[in-house]
Formats: C-alpha cells, structure tokens, sequence
C-alpha cells in the first residue's frame, strides 16, 4: 500500500512538473473549417497573441469536414498535454442531435478552457436579390418557395439550421446548399452561384462594407454593435434567435495547471482594447469566462439545439 501511494505522489508530483514546463515546444491551434473563414480568422488573432504570451509558436492547422466533426475527432483522440488545442463554434451541441453516432463525447472528451466571443450570423444577399428587409426576404419566399438557395458551411451547420428555423417560423422554405467551409459559400455568393447565406460576421462584414454584399439582418435576439444600422430578424419575427459563439477546447484529462494557464492568457489577450476593437469591427463581441462557465453553456445549448433539431426535422444521417 505505502509503495502505490508513493507511485500517486510521484505521478502527481511529475505531471504538474510537466505542466509547470509548458509550452516546451510549438502548440498548434485546430480549426475544423477551411482556410479564410471566421472560425479561421478567429484561431490566428489568437495564435499571433498566444506566440507572443506563450514564447512559444503557436500555429493554426485546418481540418475541416463533417461540420466540425473530423477536425474534433483529431483533438479529442491527440494527446492530452496542452500542445494540441481547438477553437469550436456552437456546432458541437447541434451535432449530437443530427448525427445518430459521433466518434466523441462533446461532454466527456473536451476539456472546456474558455469561450472567447458571440457573434450573430448575419442574413446576407446578393445585390441583385430585390429585397432590403426581413419583411422583404419573406415576401420574396413566400412568392418563390424552393427557390432562394441558402448556402452554408456544411449539413447541420449554424447557417443551415438558421435558414430551416425561420421556415418553420415562418413558413417558408429555402433551399439548403452546403459547401466545405464558409469561405466557399462566400465565393460564391459574391459569384452569384447562390443568392444567401446565414453567414458569420467574421466572414462577410468585409464584403458588406465593400458593397459586394447586402446585409438584410442579423440572427441574434438583438442588434449587432459591429452593425448597429442592421435589425434583428427578430424585429420582424419575433423570439426567432440563432447566435454563434466560439470557445477554446483541449482534450480531456489536459493537466488543469495548463487548462488554468490558457484561460488567463486568452483572457488578457480579449481583454487588450485593440484586440477587442479587431473583432468588433468584424462582428464578434469578446468574451471570456472559466471552464466552469461553459460547460454550463454547452449543458443549456445541448437542450436548444435538440428542440430546434427536432422543430425543423432536420437530420444528417
């Protein structure tokens, strides 16, 4: 007995030893989407920052598929030693409801370090689509039902599950085109391919600056502080709600030392004023909190999701 307690003493002593020495080496962020879009966007503001706190390189490493699931699956089997993290947006509480089997437990084998912003999905169109409003986007499906091609950054994402909501609100109906990344479903919304999107605003605040999009209205239960002058579609549809938020994940059984580190030295980056004014210009309001916190917030958005899920039929296998 006295040599097993011995062997728990050292074992105890050697991991937080380890975790003291961390990073010893290159960390690199997981972003399960494809180059360019907001997820993307977000992972290197927080690796630039972190290369410098951390005095280590911190690189962002794309893998992107199944709405979020193949890059997920990577980190969660990874080893647990604070080298291999990921930045998640809310599709892994909307995943467990669309998928009868998922290679992971989003509660089981994540461990929560911090969320780092929300942001609304922003009702894009493209200019040549004849509508300035929600109440305008509505007539317009009404009047062409199956028409409006609504792309998204995968089957079940956030923009799909946006546009199908709003149709059982209010009986309409899109048509959902799913591409590998939201980068894509801009390219070709600018193309003229499509003619919407529920997109990220990290994605396309850019493209409505420019002119090259038309932003009709946000999908948060209120207005954007990036884009004040744009509605709420809740403004029209009232207790319609659909907002993004990203958060910082390791693997489980990540040694807490480390998990504790990373949430303070993402917490003073957010909390840096040019930090915040960076992603506020592109839509993404920061915010920080301990991982306590979100696996509250993951526990209340597995409940939406799976009524919202339910709602609108939607189904990926």
């Amino acid at each position: 007995m006295r040599s097993l307690f011995i062997i728990l003493a050292f074992f105890v002593v050697a991991t937080h030893a380890a975790a003291q020495a961390w990073p010893a080496k290159p960390v690199r962020i997981v972003s399960p989407f494809a180059p360019g879009g907001g997820n993307d966007t977000l992972s290197r503001i927080l690796a630039a920052s972190l290369t410098a706190r951390l005095a280590q390189q911190v690189v962002v490493e794309n893998r992107p598929g199944a709405n979020t699931i193949v890059g997920t699956e990577l980190v969660v089997k990874s080893t647990p030693d604070g080298y291999t993290l990921i930045v998640l947006p809310n599709a892994i509480t909307i995943n467990p409801h669309l998928y009868r089997k998922l290679p992971f437990d989003v509660t089981k084998d994540l461990a929560p370090v911090t969320q780092i912003g929300t942001s609304p999905l922003i009702l894009v169109v493209h200019p040549s689509l004849p509508v300035r409003s929600t109440k305008d986007f509505l007539a317009l499906a009404r009047a062409k039902p199956h028409e409006l091609t609504n792309g998204s950054s995968g089957n079940g994402s956030l923009g799909h599950l946006a546009g199908a909501l709003l149709g059982v609100m209010t009986g309409t109906s899109l048509v959902h085109v799913p591409y590998k990344g939201t980068a894509l479903v801009v390219t070709e919304l600018i193309g003229g391919q499509i003619v919407l999107s529920f997109a990220s605003a990290l994605t396309v605040v850019p493209h409505i600056r420019s002119g090259r999009l038309r932003a009709i209205a946000v999908s948060g239960p209120r207005r954007s502080s990036a884009l004040p002058e744009v509605p709420a579609i809740a403004e029209t549809v009232p207790g319609f709600s659909a907002e993004l938020w990203y958060a910082l994940f390791a693997p489980a059984h990540t040694p807490i030392d480390i998990i504790n580190r990373l949430n303070r030295e993402i917490g003073g980056i957010l909390a840096q004023a040019e930090i915040k004014e960076k992603l506020t210009d592109q839509g993404v309001e920061a915010l920080t909190g301990t991982p306590q916190d979100m696996v509250k917030l993951i526990a209340g958005d597995l409940d939406k999701w799976a009524k919202v899920v339910k709602a609108t039929g939607a189904r990926i296998n």
